[in-house]
């Protein structure tokens, strides 16, 4: 594709939001300053954090607040979704599982507009995946993709599984579990193996997106980050993976 078309395709893509209502070392979800968690829920207004470090402090910040049961529900006034008509400009795209007990906006404790979320069982990737995560890198300049796992995860549990018995899932969800596979840790037995599949996948995932050369190209320049986390169903609490 040619330089020119590839730009008309972006403006396409950007009018058609607009119109619609518009791997990385040294990133830490740690302590949080006192600072970051003094946030009103009904600021007038808000700054979108612009590096990878910036968005992933927003994150700690906003998990901190969820695991201690200070949310804040910020950006859901009514001025503030008049405003959200006009465009869109969240600051970290996760890329999670399905399941229900994981909502994003949630456990980071975020508001109307601040993430963009994918959802996949084990946080799979096939073109849709990678497509919407481009999208959001790309044309809304979006600094931390984040790829979040969990404890417990049922998607990962079923491939541990299928594998040890031979089983053969429904078609649809065999593809899940294929796409798994290739991080079971067979060095464990038991839960042991499911916990740290969960651990190995997220890894997996985050270097396969990082791999993806216009991510990776952006990564260079530190204008992007991919980081693997996994949130705590016990604890509610988030943390990277190294």
């Amino acid at each position: 594709m040619n330089t020119s078309v590839r730009k008309s395709r972006r403006a396409l893509l950007r009018a058609a939001v607009a119109g619609g209502a518009i791997a990385t070392s040294g990133l830490a979800l740690g302590a949080v300053p006192a600072s970051a968690t003094s946030l009103t829920a009904h600021a007038p207004a808000r700054t979108r954090p612009g590096t990878p470090a910036t968005a992933l402090r927003q994150l700690a910040a906003g998990n901190r607040r969820w695991r201690t049961f200070h949310q804040q529900h910020p950006h859901e006034t009514q001025a503030l979704r008049e405003t959200m008509v006009r465009g869109q400009h969240p600051f970290a795209l996760i890329l999670g599982c399905i399941d229900s007990r994981v909502p994003p906006e949630l456990v980071f404790d975020q508001g109307l507009g601040d993430l963009m979320t994918v959802r996949s069982a084990g946080e799979v990737l096939d073109e849709a995946v990678l497509g919407s995560v481009a999208y959001g890198v790309l044309e809304l300049d979006i600094p931390l993709v984040m790829v979040l796992g969990h404890q417990s995860c049922g998607a990962v549990t079923a491939a541990v599984r299928a594998e040890e018995t031979g089983e053969e899932l429904p078609a649809h969800i065999q593809y899940i579990a294929d796409r798994i596979r290739p991080a079971i840790d067979h060095s464990q037995q038991g839960q042991a193996r499911i916990d740290s599949t969960i651990d190995r996948n997220v890894a997996m995932v985050s270097r396969l997106l990082a791999g993806e050369p216009d991510l990776a190209a952006r990564i260079s320049t530190g204008a992007l980050a991919v980081v693997g986390a996994r949130y705590e169903l016990t604890s509610q609490r988030v943390h990277t993976l190294t």
